[in-house]
């Protein structure tokens, strides 16, 4: 049934191509700025798909199972064609950054599973205050990862040391996400682990 809030959700799923496209050289400026546009938008929409399916009484299946795959979907794809194109190398330990996307990514897919397993139970497995802070982290983290594409020159001086300022932002809070997601993550595991014989 395509309510409007279900057309906002397939919105962000045909758009995340586009999303990867402009994100796919590095050096070009101004693909970096309308991916950030484009990425702000994608979040708006998936604020406001659930926000419409609720206050308009339209919550459907299709978008119960649509919303969380658009939103991993994009997550992936971000974090795959930053790390491709090293906008996930940084200060002190470079390409080590890459190990909280795969954190982040490889949690996706486990709850992800999990809560299969556990629909099959009829177990629901509600989303805890903290697993949105995680969340919140997380789309924080890649916006900023994707601005500093678009913002090289916007420097900071420390210790003299340089850095970008929107990327040390997008790493310190990628891995802010990573660490909240391995809390939330044991937390979904522990709630499984109960209904496993």
């Amino acid at each position: 049934m395509l309510t409007l809030p279900n057309i906002l959700t397939l919105s962000r799923i045909v758009t995340i191509p586009l999303l990867a496209f402009l994100l796919w050289w590095p050096d070009w400026e101004v693909g970096y700025a309308l991916a950030f546009v484009l990425y702000c938008m994608m979040g708006i929409t998936d604020y406001f798909d659930g926000l419409l399916a609720r206050s308009s009484g339209a919550v459907s299946k299709l978008g119960i199972f649509l919303d969380p795959i658009a939103d991993k979907i994009m997550v992936a794809a971000v974090i795959l064609v930053l790390t491709a194109q090293g906008l996930l190398r940084g200060p002190y330990v470079g390409d080590l950054h890459v190990i909280a996307g795969l954190i982040i990514l490889m949690r996706e897919i486990a709850v992800s599973g999990l809560r299969e397993f556990l629909a099959g139970l009829q177990v629901s497995v509600p989303v805890t205050k903290l697993a949105k802070w995680k969340t919140t982290f997380q789309m924080v983290a890649l916006g900023a990862l994707i601005f500093s594409g678009a913002a090289p020159g916007w420097n900071i001086t420390f210790a003299d040391l340089t850095f970008n300022f929107p990327h040390l932002v997008g790493i310190a809070t990628l891995w802010t996400a990573a660490v909240l997601t391995l809390i939330t993550g044991w937390d979904y595991l522990r709630v499984g682990l109960k209904h496993m014989d």
